[in-house]
């Protein structure tokens, strides 16, 4: 069974104004929903992975996050898929944890929770910070240029190996192509 880790925010949702402090008031990117049912249904094991600093700052509680994650999957379910897991760090930026990307922690903790290894598992975000992530933790960084992706794909130190797909449908496309 192959496995891709998805970002949320400018990769699934619109990237928030101002953080997503109602677990009711997000939007999908238009096919991305249907991405992740397309990939579930091929087969594959989706994980979310997202940064919740307003846990930190007092901005969401847990409640509020577990609603919105809930909305997340309940709205990919009504698209037929399922999201296996949704992994997250409640730390703020000027935290010296290991999980904020780019810090891989949070995706060594998916490995290590999932015993998987992460070399061959494409890590789709639209931030330098989640690129970054993905090569430190072994995986296969993938860049969409929805959300933050379409200054990231600018940035001097993106990697020019790493492949930029328009959004999450068409990088569905390409790793069902693939597999």
């Amino acid at each position: 069974m192959q496995l891709a880790i998805i970002g949320r925010s400018g990769i699934i949702s619109d990237v928030p104004d101002g953080g997503d402090s109602s677990p009711y008031d997000w939007h999908p990117i238009r096919g991305s929903l249907e991405a992740i049912a397309r990939l579930h249904l091929a087969g594959w094991r989706v994980i979310v992975s997202c940064s919740h600093p307003e846990l930190d700052g007092g901005h969401m509680t847990p409640d509020m996050m577990l609603r919105l994650h809930d909305s997340l999957r309940r709205r990919v379910s009504e698209r037929g898929g399922i999201i296996d897991a949704i992994f997250y760090c409640p730390h703020g930026p000027d935290s010296a944890c290991s999980c904020r990307m780019p810090a891989p922690g949070l995706l060594q903790d998916i490995a290590r929770r999932l015993h998987i290894d992460l070399a061959d598992v494409p890590v789709i975000g639209d931030s330098i910070a989640q690129l970054q992530a993905a090569t430190a933790a072994g995986a296969r960084p993938m860049l969409v240029k929805t959300g933050r992706g379409f200054g990231t794909v600018s940035l001097p130190e993106l990697d020019p190996d790493v492949p930029v797909f328009e959004d999450l449908y068409i990088v569905t496309d390409h790793l069902l192509e693939l597999h």
